[in-house]
């Protein structure tokens, strides 16, 4: 700090440039503040989610056993659980990926290898980003007026179909942004190696972009996938009902039944006024958290399988 002191006094007394002011101390400091009030908004998120997690854990490892995880709904608290509401945000989680990925991620591939630059492409771009900021809500009514409604003899009105398309909607956009950005990752030489071979350009995208990307839009669709799980108001306005007593069968009438999904389970006990409910809520949240960690855990699990030298 007194070698840069002395520098800066040595050039403004040379005055080499005279219009120009170091002020080394001056901003060494605002430095210093900046890095303090990122600490201080940092350690604050912190001290929130921890007391929002040791809260949840407090009232919720006491209710979490064997029992709860393999128990219907009731309406006795001590005998209620959270198998249908489970089984019904995996069969979500599952219909949402193989409609929303291969949808995503070939539309992100007709943007940014094949279309043209136009001002129609320019167009859908632009909606495509005001679409990844629209609220869950809106996704909701959508589905409500689509898939439950129009599509009734296809979806049999309110089921789990309805549910993952409206769920599908909603993060078809994020799966589209992220495609775009880790195909625009790969550096453009490739493609023009690929096309100096003789290579046409789905061999090329086949062969040497896709597997580059595939990292970049596998970490963007799970974690898409992570938010959808943990959706509530679109769920509730297609017609997710709190309170089932029966698995969906693993065939297409299956997914044309009533179904239940964690969220709309801890909503419904939460909005009881019974305390024994609030503390099936809190476990129920460990378990939807346990879900979550599980997909970052295969987000990243993946990232790094793919992200190894070829």
């Amino acid at each position: 700090m007194t070698k840069s002191n002395t520098q800066s006094t040595n050039l403004s007394d040379s005055g080499a440039n005279p219009n120009f002011d170091l002020s080394i101390n001056k901003r060494y400091n605002l430095d210093k503040v900046f890095a303090i009030a990122t600490w201080v908004a940092t350690s604050f998120a912190l001290l929130v989610l921890a007391i929002l997690l040791i809260d949840v854990l407090t009232d919720g490892l006491g209710r979490l056993n064997w029992s709860f995880l393999t128990s219907f709904s009731s309406r006795r608290a001590s005998s209620a659980g959270v198998l249908a509401p489970l089984v019904g945000s995996i069969w979500l989680l599952v219909i949402t990926a193989s409609i929303s990925f291969p949808l995503g991620v070939g539309a992100g591939i007709f943007l940014e290898e094949y279309a043209q630059d136009n001002w129609f492409t320019r167009l859908i771009e632009i909606n495509i980003a005001n679409l990844a900021a629209v609220p869950s809500i809106i996704y909701g009514l959508l589905g409500l007026q689509v898939f439950v409604r129009v599509m009734e003899p296809i979806t049999r009105g309110r089921s789990v179909l309805a549910g993952a398309l409206t769920l599908s909607l909603l993060i078809l956009p994020i799966i589209i942004i992220t495609t775009r950005e880790s195909l625009r990752a790969v550096p453009d030489s490739l493609r023009q190696a690929g096309f100096a071979l003789g290579a046409n350009r789905w061999q090329i995208i086949r062969e040497q972009i896709f597997p580059i990307a595939l990292p970049g839009i596998l970490t963007g669709t799970i974690l898409s996938l992570s938010r959808a799980i943990g959706e509530t108001a679109p769920l509730i306005v297609v017609g997710a009902v709190g309170f089932i007593t029966f698995l969906p069968q693993l065939s297409f009438q299956g997914l044309q039944s009533s179904f239940t999904a964690l969220p709309i389970q801890i909503f419904d006990w939460v909005s009881r006024p019974q305390v024994e409910f609030h503390q099936n809520a809190a476990a129920g949240i460990v378990v939807l958290m346990i879900v979550l960690m599980l997909m970052n855990s295969t987000a990243i699990f993946l990232r790094n399988k793919f992200q190894q030298p070829r």
